[in-house]
């Protein structure tokens, strides 16, 4: 894991090595977390170094206090601990290792006149002999401890490597250009080590214009992403189908009621905002389903894109009325930006809110027009330096319009 002890996960398509991407075993700042690799080839993660070198402590601590203790007493009995102390970050065959050099050194201990000046028989002495024997116990009890450990190990990296192969095949990679607008992704898990959540984004080029979808599902866990993958393949199918943006909307609505009926589930819903970019018209057209407002970016200034309000997906029956679309200008320049609330509700230590407007028009207000992975990559270093732990998925998709000459 990163310092976060989370993953972040970030893409926008390019594999030139000119974006933001960072290979999943990459930390921040280009330095690698410790690993190692299984007879699968899978990568486990290492322990800390502290743990690692914790026996080897505890042996200069006994040994310490062997040669400092003003009265004899068994202080070699404190060796039985290490083959468990070792268990904790070794393999069997380290564990197994330590447990001979507890026996030795509690020997040592017990009677070489050269090195304690004890007497050399009283190394086998009845209680000297029973502390060999329980070490040795201990010692097979530390080597299944490190082997169970060991498998659950790897247990674990292969569930998470099939859960992120999911969460990949859903949320597809964001190509730098989808048609005639420039696109940027993110996307972070709020299940800690683990790329599975219940929030989504997509973009698609059709005939109608480009038309993108970002949401979040009621809910965590395996249940959310099964929602997930109806909600995007739903959109995926009914964006190439004539109609407009509404048309679109009400198609994953009765998609998403079909779900609830299977589950059954009377409360589930979906929280998304679809877009669609009239590149002739230079405007975006925008359906809010009861979803945090898009962001745009324009001339150095930064506005939240507000409109009529709508009930979420999924419980559309409740208003009785299909979503209202919005529609705003889009050239040249401007930035659109789509978030999930795990954005705006990271809590600092103080517990405040990350403010996304004020940092938005603090990095971007008279500077340059930004391109969408400018702003996906000051909001990927940006959010970290605000709170350092994450309760909920964050997903952000940031679009810009294109000239046909741009590559």
């Amino acid at each position: 894991m990163d310092r976060w002890g989370e993953r972040i996960f970030q893409r926008n398509g390019r594999g030139d090595g000119r974006g933001p991407d960072r290979p999943p075993g990459a930390a921040r700042g280009g330095r690698r977390r410790a690993e190692i690799a299984d007879h699968s080839g899978l990568a486990v993660p290492r322990p800390p170094a502290w743990m690692r070198w914790l026996p080897a402590g505890y042996i200069a601590f006994v040994m310490l206090l062997e040669a400092a203790s003003p009265t004899p007493w068994a202080v070699s009995f404190l060796l039985i601990a290490l083959p468990v102390i070792a268990a904790y970050a070794l393999g069997p065959v380290g564990v197994a290792a330590y447990t001979v050099v507890a026996v030795v050194l509690e020997g040592v201990v017990a009677g070489t006149p050269c090195c304690t000046g004890h007497n050399l028989h009283q190394q086998w002495e009845t209680h000297h002999v029973a502390a060999y024997v329980a070490t040795g116990l201990v010692g097979l009890l530390g080597v299944a401890l490190a082997a169970h450990r060991r498998r659950q190990e790897q247990h674990l990296v292969r569930a998470n490597s099939v859960a992120e192969a999911l969460m990949r095949t859903l949320l597809r990679p964001v190509p730098h250009r989808v048609g005639r607008v420039l696109a940027a992704g993110l996307y972070r898990s709020g299940e800690v080590g683990s790329m599975v959540g219940g929030d989504l984004y997509d973009i698609r080029a059709t005939q109608w214009g480009e038309r993108a979808i970002i949401g979040d599902v009621r809910g965590k866990g395996l249940q959310a992403v099964r929602t997930v993958a109806d909600i995007l393949g739903s959109f995926r199918e009914a964006v190439h189908d004539p109609g407009d943006l509404p048309a679109v909307a009400a198609r994953m609505e009765r998609r998403l009621r079909r779900e609830a009926e299977e589950l059954p589930d009377d409360e589930l819903f979906v929280t998304a905002v679809l877009v669609e970019y009239d590149a002739p018209a230079h405007r975006v057209t925008i359906v809010n389903q009861g979803h945090i407002e898009p962001v745009l970016i324009s001339g150095g200034e930064v506005t939240a894109l507000t409109g009529p309000p709508a009930l979420p997906l999924g419980l559309g029956a409740l208003a009785g009325e299909d979503p209202v679309a919005y529609t705003h200008r889009f050239h040249r320049g401007d930035v659109l930006l789509l978030c999930t609330d795990g954005l705006i509700e990271a809590r600092d230590h103080a517990g405040a809110f990350y403010p996304l407007l004020d940092r938005l028009r603090h990095r971007f207000t008279g500077r340059p027009a930004p391109a969408p992975d400018d702003v996906i990559n000051f909001l990927n270093t940006d959010l970290p330096r605000h709170t350092r732990l994450f309760h909920d998925d964050v997903a952000l998709l940031a679009l810009a319009p294109c000239g046909d000459g741009e590559p």
